[in-house]
């Protein structure tokens, strides 16, 4: 018995020290899930079944099943997509189409339940006639300013080659644009195609909104087929060495290298967006697309009063700012003015309408007066007392520093209704003694915009303080107020604060108008300038990172424009210089741009890129089989060449095609 119980204490003691600690978990699965079956088969003919259903190895989920999987043909109700364990379900609510191709295209929707490994370009087909179409149409969509990679874009094709399919059609074949911009539209049947790229807002699958971003080809594009000999490099596991070169035998599908340039339109429906008085002496109208003519206004509550306002205005006509001359309209609480401006209607079109709308001023409530503060002799008439006008205001606006290429600016308060430029005074430092400027100059409106402003242009020197004095009474504003007396001291920069950058542009069309913008590590724009026998010049640089990129000008107005369907005209086309440029003090820095020598979707520095790709988190390392290999290299790109190849100038030229 005594040793029976001994046994077990013995026993007990083992286990107990066997279950210290947490027993290793093995490696993180790093493997997305793997396709094992489906029914129907892939590439299944003849089927009449409206339920897909696809098994994997592992539970998976299905995720953003509505925005990332695209089936096609389109159908008015979208097939609903589901997951339930180790199976995705497909089920169609429509009745499938005869004699058709289906092609389901996950993207990465589908990852595994634990670590959410995602399996990339994931696509099922089946026919529900006796032939399955398997030709594809492949390439990348690029926004035309910026050449970001445009992701989740619609893109589609018409069999359809008339000009308005686009815009009353949906599209017959589909896929959408993944993170890096590449899409692969498939099962398609042999056939001549127009192809487009759209960001579908209201999931119609046409253009029927002018106001969605697009792109579209220039010319019809014939799908086809090639055997075709690729090359795959086998690697050591252990050492991640070149192991050897296995070549077999693929398809390639044709045209893979199609370059899609997306713009937005210049279209906006044209309405009032707000409007709002300010203060007691101006009124404030905001438009949500620019005009060519401004609104008449006419005051309702209160007859009699013509030219009554004077207008400051955007260049563009979309913000307007009336300022209200006549004292009575300005000491008027309440104003009903009826404005009549071109409006979009319903069908899209622009229209005269008339508004009449409502300003207010809010007034400061009176108080009680307060006896300790109240300053007034007794039996005083509050109404008797005078009210104290202030002066016109006046400031500099450029600060105490000047650049050196840039005029001195002027702010008023409200638009002048005189100016004296005599009383206007520019000294400079000399010997400790303010002396008057040497060269001529005279204070100028700003712009035609603004009665407000005033530049003062000068060949400013460097590192040269100047002093910059206004009479009293230099100038006076619509409701009769005059100006103090002002004194503003400002100082130039030295030339060694300055740097400079210059490009020599080579590898572009010389014939073609051209600009560059410099920009800032945010892919802003800090400078442009017009690119004049192959070169561009940019003076009076802070120190600082810049990027650069260059813009076919073609209409020369030294603007970006956007394209135009109904014209067939594609946007100006940006390329990127795709190096960071470091620029210390004092430096002038010379850089020789060869436009073309990079492909165009590697041009753009990754650091200003703001669609960043999704981490691959699949181990190229670990072996895979020749089909998921195969499907791989079928899914977007020729591996065997690049697909952008800047050598093929004449096709970029002609088709914006790479």
């Amino acid at each position: 018995m005594r040793s029976l119980l001994w046994v077990l204490l013995s026993a007990t003691l083992i286990a107990s020290c066997a279950s210290i600690g947490n027993p290793s978990g093995g490696p993180r699965d790093e493997d997305p899930p793997r396709f094992v079956r489906a029914n129907p088969a892939p590439g299944s003919v003849n089927v009449d079944r409206k339920r897909i259903d696809i098994e994997f190895d592992e539970l998976v989920n299905v995720k953003d099943a509505f925005q990332k999987v695209v089936v096609s043909p389109t159908s008015k109700s979208v097939p609903r997509v589901s997951s339930l364990g180790k199976k995705v379900t497909v089920q169609f609510n429509d009745s499938l189409l005869p004699n058709t191709t289906y092609t389901i295209d996950f993207a990465n929707s589908i990852e595994d339940n634990n670590e959410n490994n995602k399996l990339q370009g994931f696509t099922y087909s089946f026919s529900t006639g006796p032939t399955l179409d398997t030709l594809q149409i492949s390439g990348m969509v690029l926004s035309a300013d910026a050449l970001e990679p445009q992701q989740g874009m619609l893109v589609g094709v018409y069999s359809n080659l008339a000009d308005s399919a686009f815009s009353t059609l949906p599209f017959e074949r589909v896929a959408k644009t993944d993170d890096r911009g590449r899409f692969s539209v498939k099962g398609l049947a042999p056939g001549e195609y127009r192809i487009f790229a759209l960001a579908d807002v209201d999931n119609d699958y046409k253009r029927a909104n002018p106001e969605e971003a697009m792109a579209f080809y220039d010319v019809t594009l014939i799908p086809t087929s090639e055997r075709v000999t690729a090359s795959d490099t086998v690697f050591n596991l252990l050492t991640g060495e070149a192991d050897s070169v296995i070549s077999r035998e693929r398809t390639r599908f044709l045209p893979n290298d199609i370059l899609l340039r997306s713009f937005q339109s210049n279209y906006k429906p044209q309405f009032l967006q707000k409007y709002e008085r300010v203060d007691s002496t101006r009124i404030s109208l905001i438009f949500n697309a620019p005009s060519d003519s401004l609104p008449h206004l006419e005051i309702v509550n209160n007859e009699g009063y013509k030219d009554w306002w004077m207008l400051e205005r955007s260049a563009h006509n979309d913000t307007l700012t009336y300022w209200i001359r006549p004292r009575g309209l300005v000491a008027t609480d309440s104003l009903r003015i009826a404005m009549t401006y071109l409006r979009t209607d319903s069908a899209s079109s622009l229209t005269a309408a008339t508004d009449t709308l409502r300003f207010f001023t809010q007034r400061a409530k009176a108080g009680k007066p307060d006896k300790k503060k109240d300053k007034k002799k007794k039996g005083e008439n509050l109404d008797s007392i005078p009210i104290v006008i202030p002066a016109l205001g006046m400031a500099v606006t450029s600060g105490s520093t000047q650049e050196v290429y840039l005029p001195l600016t002027i702010e008023f308060d409200t638009p002048l209704n005189s100016l004296d430029t005599l009383a206007f005074h520019l000294e400079t430092m000399v010997d400790s003694i303010w002396t008057p400027v040497p060269k001529d100059w005279k204070p100028q409106p700003l712009d035609s915009l603004s009665h407000r402003k005033l530049k003062i242009e000068y060949p400013w020197e460097y590192a040269t303080e100047y002093r910059l004095t206004v009479d009293s009474l230099a100038a006076s504003g619509i409701y009769g107020l005059n100006t103090n007396p002002l004194e503003h001291k400002f100082k130039t920069k030295a030339e060694e604060d300055y740097c400079a950058l210059s490009f020599t542009i080579t590898n572009f069309n010389d014939s073609l108008p051209a600009f560059v913008e410099l920009l800032s590590t945010s892919d802003s724009p800090v400078r442009r300038a017009k690119v004049e026998g192959g070169k561009v010049k940019f003076p009076y640089l802070p120190p600082g990172k810049y990027y650069a990129r260059i813009y076919e000008d073609h209409n020369g107005n030294g603007l970006y424009d956007t394209g135009n369907l109904d014209s067939l005209l594609q946007p100006d086309m940006a390329y990127y210089y795709p190096k960071v440029i470091n620029i210390k003090k004092n430096w002038e820095k010379a850089e020789t741009w060869s436009v073309f020598d990079m492909a165009i979707d590697l041009m753009k520095p990754e650091n200003l890129k703001k669609n960043k790709p999704e981490t691959d988190k699949r181990n190229r390392s670990k072996k895979r089989t020749e089909e998921e290999e195969e499907g791989e290299e079928d899914d977007y790109f020729d591996p065997t060449r690049n697909p952008f190849d800047p050598n093929d100038r004449g096709r970029r030229r002609n088709t914006g095609s790479y």
